[in-house]
């Protein structure tokens, strides 16, 4: 959490003053400047060109012009769009075009059609699945509560924090988790099944009542008003505890008819879902609200009864709780554990990771002193695993050394993306800070991983190339007002230059042309005669 007191029940807008405003109080002028223009929209951009014609119609004769200089004013209109959609797709329109539909057109369809076990093919599905593997989404383990925090958000800033498409995400979640095939056998759950699959708020709580309604034991109508109706978090933790109670006797008889069929078995899935998120859920609330060895506790139990449940990635709530408590020991343990070469790798591991390194080091650590002696064996780790890090996900130093402004994290992530940096960044920049010279350290260092890793698209050094879907993936994910970070930078193509280049000298030429003719035509004979006598 950036910090329990900013987020708990106490505060008016469930979130810090820095977080609440989206900027960074020790950001300059011209971050914040440039923030807050990024808010304002292509509608600013636009008044102000028409401001800019309309003051310039009479020193450039824009009405008379206008025939004249068509073809540059279309010129110019194709750079201007073109530069838009570059900024806003990350690729050259013009050039896109190309590809998809003057090459085919051209001959550049016989390596399309193969057949079904040719080589080409298979090349094709393996990196469809690669980049499928690449652009996966995963729930994020410490999103916040929709009600008493999200919508507390939206209330002091008149901002939505949570795209559609990140809804839309824990929508299907909710589904996966909290539905199976024999609800038709109890009318409150497809009372619920419903509601799940609602978009309007609203309408969600509405069916959660008429669900209970119905039968006063429902666990995921408890879960869903826990969620979305509470708008503190003691609140929702005291629909959770009638959650949990509810939902451990439903579990209970679940297990005692897992045997009788297939259908059996699915409902002591779904049940044993519905146990496990009420459970976390309950430890995240009592680590907002400080109870961090209880929420430990519950957190180190759920990790015991249920091994096979490791896809939610419980650890890593673990993990940062035992930060809070600073039981660096525990942490490493941990680590140990989960930071494994045959396990998947988040942010969390690998920075969790460098920060126990980092804070045996950060203390003594000084550039200068360094640079004289060089670097002690325990320093060269640190570094490395500050270097391991930022190759992994190289959006978080600026959100730690607080170089950009951070906003509420989604309910989704992308691993080695922007939206997982944002949510590690907004849990752990606190972890960070409490060691002494740790950012500091961190600062000194972390920009030399780029010159292991100088194409990054290509080749990593200690993971897997960089994904170049992220981009676009934490677009969907990020809402409008943030500026989504891109790894790595993209330069402008060629054809961009050259299209600016020729819009540019165009419009030139035509303006001198129809204001001074005669020069214009005295200079054309000029260059004429000159290149007849050469």
């Amino acid at each position: 959490m950036a910090d329990p007191g900013c987020l708990a029940e106490a505060e008016a807008a469930g979130t810090c003053p820095a977080l609440v405003l989206g900027l960074n109080p020790t950001l300059g002028w011209r971050e914040r400047l440039r923030a807050r223009l990024a808010g304002t929209g292509a509608s600013l951009w636009f008044v102000a060109g028409l401001g800019l014609l309309y003051a310039l119609r009479i020193p450039l004769r824009l009405c008379e012009n206008l025939a004249a200089g068509t073809s540059s004013l279309i010129s110019g209109l194709i750079f201007i769009f073109e530069w838009w959609y570059f900024h806003k797709h990350g690729t050259s329109f013009i050039e896109q075009v190309s590809v998809s539909h003057l090459r085919p057109l051209m001959g550049g369809t016989e390596h399309s059609i193969s057949e079904p076990g040719s080589p080409s093919r298979n090349r094709e599905n393996e990196t469809s699945r690669q980049n499928l593997s690449e652009c996966k989404v995963w729930r994020n383990p410490l999103n916040l509560f929709r009600g008493a925090e999200y919508r507390r958000y939206t209330w002091v800033t008149g901002k939505e924090p949570l795209t559609y498409y990140d809804m839309n995400l824990s929508a299907q979640d909710h589904q996966t988790f909290f539905t199976c095939d024999t609800d038709f056998l109890r009318p409150s759950d497809t009372v619920m099944q419903k509601a799940w699959r609602e978009r309007n708020p609203p309408a969600r709580i509405k069916a959660a009542y008429q669900a209970l309604e119905l039968n006063n034991n429902c666990a995921t109508a408890y879960v869903l008003l826990a969620e979305e109706e509470a708008t503190t978090i003691v609140d929702a933790e005291r629909l959770f505890k009638q959650a949990l109670k509810a939902g451990e006797t439903i579990y209970r008889q679940s297990q005692q008819c897992q045997h009788q069929s297939p259908q059996h078995e699915a409902q002591l899935r779904r049940d044993t879902n519905v146990l496990v998120y009420i459970k976390r859920r309950l430890a995240m609330c009592a680590r907002k609200l400080g109870r961090i060895r209880e929420a430990v506790k519950v957190m180190r139990d759920l990790m015991k009864e249920f091994p096979p449940l490791t896809v939610l990635n419980i650890h890593e709530n673990l993990l940062e709780s035992l930060l809070e408590l600073q039981a660096y020991a525990d942490v490493q343990a941990v680590l140990a554990k989960y930071d494994d070469i045959s396990l998947p790798k988040s942010a969390a591991i690998c920075y969790t990771a460098a920060l126990l390194k980092t804070r045996t080091v950060s203390d003594k650590f000084s550039p200068e002193t360094a640079s004289k002696r060089g670097l002690s064996t325990a320093e060269i780790n640190a570094v490395e695993a500050i270097h391991r890090a930022v190759e992994f996900n190289p959006h978080v130093p600026k959100y730690l050394l607080e170089m950009k402004s951070l906003i509420l994290p989604p309910e989704h992530i992308l691993k080695r993306g922007d939206s997982e940096a944002i949510a590690y960044a907004f849990s752990h920049l606190q972890h960070w800070k409490r060691i002494e010279g740790a950012l500091n350290l961190l600062q000194c260092t972390w920009e030399g991983t780029f010159r292991m890793i100088p194409h990054p698209l290509e080749k990593g050094h200690l993971f897997y190339p960089y994904p170049s879907c992220t981009e676009t993936a934490d677009r969907e994910l990020l809402p409008p007002f943030h500026h989504v970070s891109v790894y790595p930078k993209k330069e402008l193509p060629l054809f961009i230059h050259f299209t600016a280049g020729f819009c540019s000298s165009t419009a030139v030429i035509a303006v001198l042309t129809h204001q001074l003719p005669e020069i214009m035509g005295i200079l054309l004979k000029l260059i004429w005669a000159e290149g007849a006598y050469s």
